[in-house]
């Protein structure tokens, strides 16, 4: 089994963050718009498409507010995955930022690397949409 960390800086308030990631059937639009094209939910389940045509079904195992934590679980879509598990977490960090964690399990191994990047592609695009939430009008 592979295991994908991320371990990020946000400049955006916990609460902020942890908003967006709570609001799980809105991640295209909130979280990581163009990188999530679509969400819908069915139940505790949500239908994810990414831009790149990949589309995953994730079980939503835990949603615990008081930890800002989010736990999911792939189980069906496009990604021949055996295991997957998966979870978003957000700590307050001076100066009123953000410290995102996103850990990833998976199997078989062979998809360690594409996670990886996935991930890092997401991170990416969370840390830019949150932080740009965030920031002061001008």
């Amino acid at each position: 089994m592979a295991t994908v960390h991320r371990d990020v800086l946000i400049d955006a308030d916990p609460e902020e963050v942890w908003a967006a990631i709570h609001d799980w059937g809105q991640v295209h639009r909130r979280l990581v718009p163009g990188f999530v094209v679509d969400t819908r939910v069915e139940g505790d389940v949500r239908v994810v498409t990414f831009a790149d045509g990949t589309v995953v079904h994730e079980l939503i195992v835990s949603l615990d507010a008081d930890a800002r934590r989010i736990a999911y679980s792939v189980v069906g879509g496009s990604l021949d995955v055996v295991h997957h598990h998966a979870s978003m977490q957000v700590f307050a960090e001076a100066s009123g930022r953000s410290r995102f964690v996103w850990i990833t399990d998976v199997q078989p191994h062979s998809l360690a690397e594409p996670i990886a990047t996935m991930v890092g592609q997401g991170v990416q695009v969370i840390r830019r949409t949150l932080s740009t939430a965030s920031a002061p009008a001008s």
